[in-house]
């Protein structure tokens, strides 16, 4: 499967955003899908996570009541809605295809896209 990022950008902080991340493949709704992201200096980190079929999501306690994933799998995509936004979510923000089992990434990512949210 491919995946395609986008939708970031520069917004004030508490501000709104929505990335989509598209895919290729006629896989895509066999697979749990998920959002990390890596902040300058910091590793990737998980970010949410949705079922094969939609049905259910995961969040970091950091994301939580914050950022809703959701999917289209009619589109073959699937989405990261952000409110609220603060600066430490400033960050190039990845797509992945996760195992539908363990939700472990199985190393189909996105190329990125930058979502900045300057204080």
């Amino acid at each position: 499967v491919q995946l395609q990022a986008s939708g970031g950008g520069l917004v004030q902080a508490g501000g709104s955003l929505r990335l989509s991340c598209a895919a290729s493949g006629r896989t895509f709704s066999s697979y749990a899908m998920g959002w990390f992201r890596e902040a300058p200096g910091k590793e990737r980190e998980f970010v949410a996570a949705v079922s094969w079929g939609g049905g259910s999501s995961y969040y970091a306690d950091s994301a939580k009541g914050r950022f809703t994933i959701s999917r289209d799998n009619a589109k073959n995509t699937v989405y990261l809605q952000m409110n609220s936004l603060k600066p430490e979510d400033t960050a190039v923000y990845y797509c992945g295809a996760l195992n539908s089992g363990s939700y472990s990434p199985l190393g189909y990512w996105g190329q990125g896209t930058l979502v900045t949210s300057p204080a």
